[in-house]
């Protein structure tokens, strides 16, 4: 088979059916290809091994890793562009314990071709005031949920009138109105180092892709308290989460008081008409209940999608509690 072939229809595929992830597993006796989409996995083909090996090391090599190692983890990423459609793709692969490579390919969509629509459009507009103002902002939220093409919206709005400055762990998307910096640890270039850099550049606001660890969480609030408008992420179940998240991290309440300005929980709905849209609140720090969330507004937001017909009864219950 040809390899690079076999990958570009499997993209285009992957793109006609808004695929967010691509994964290439061993069972038994062949690989499958099974596609993420907005309701969950699907089998897209089966391959025997050689094929399947074909595709991963064509993968491995376009991505810039080393194709003779199977077994250790190894990430990479690559730019995808075939006549009017282009995306990045995140690679990622590992070997099992029987020695069979697995291969996971993330694609992450140009936002400025297919730009965040919300149902409830007056929170974003909140949300995007919220902006205006200076301090940590931050997007709680699972993977896949929209949250770095809502931050690249955002921040792409007032990007004309004020320097924006982007580190991420890896640069997903590239935009062209935006200073954008990669960490890379081997080389001395930490969230922290290049949060240094970075205020020597004076830039306005400051996007850092995901707090992870006390090294990036301690680097943002650095940045908000120095008077910058900071936009990132973290893994957490709801909004109040992220403040014990970050207290978790080791970020003193103290400084977290001081810098958080606001949280911004958002989630993708799959609507009645075959399309995503994305549900969204945001909150100020002020408003917060610290112990438990109130979802009623969240619901409230549901409620007014299942009543206009822009989601399904079904969907909305999903999506309940976040």
């Amino acid at each position: 088979m040809d390899a690079k072939v076999f990958f570009n229809q499997m993209i285009t595929k992957a793109i006609e059916s808004k695929t967010s992830d691509i994964y290439f597993m061993w069972r038994e006796d062949s690989y499958q290809v099974l596609f993420r989409g907005t309701k969950g996995l699907d089998g897209y083909l089966t391959l025997n091994m050689q094929n399947a090996n074909q595709v991963i090391n064509y993968c491995k090599y376009a991505a810039e890793m080393s194709i003779s190692e199977r077994r250790r983890p190894q990430a990479g990423r690559l730019s995808w562009h075939e006549e009017n459609k282009k995306l990045s793709l995140r690679i990622s692969t590992v070997g099992d314990v029987h020695s069979h490579e697995s291969l996971v390919i993330r694609l992450i969509y140009d936002w400025q071709t297919t730009p965040a629509k919300f149902v409830n459009t007056e929170e974003y507009e909140k949300v995007s005031r919220l902006c205006q103002m200076r301090g940590l902002i931050v997007f709680p939220g699972p993977t896949g949920s929209g949250k770095t093409t809502t931050i690249y919206q955002l921040a792409s709005s007032f990007s004309k009138q004020q320097i924006v400055m982007a580190i991420e762990d890896p640069v997903e998307v590239y935009q062209n109105d935006f200073l954008q910096l990669q960490v890379n640890n081997d080389a001395g270039l930490s969230y922290m180092e290049l949060i240094k850099v970075g205020l020597r550049h004076r830039p306005d606001v400051f996007i850092i892709g995901e707090i992870r660890d006390f090294e990036t969480a301690n680097a943002a609030v650095q940045a908000a308290l120095s008077g910058h408008l900071v936009l990132t992420t973290v893994h957490a179940q709801s909004p109040t989460g992220v403040i014990q998240r970050l207290l978790n991290l080791g970020i003193e309440s103290g400084y977290l008081e001081q810098a958080l300005t606001g949280i911004v929980y958002q989630r993708l709905l799959n609507t009645n008409s075959g399309s995503q849209k994305g549900i969204i609140v945001g909150h100020s720090y002020e408003e917060l209940n610290h112990e438990n969330y109130d979802w009623s507004t969240w619901q409230q937001y549901l409620q007014k999608g299942v009543a206009e017909d822009e989601v399904s009864i079904a969907e909305a219950e999903e999506h309940w509690y976040g």
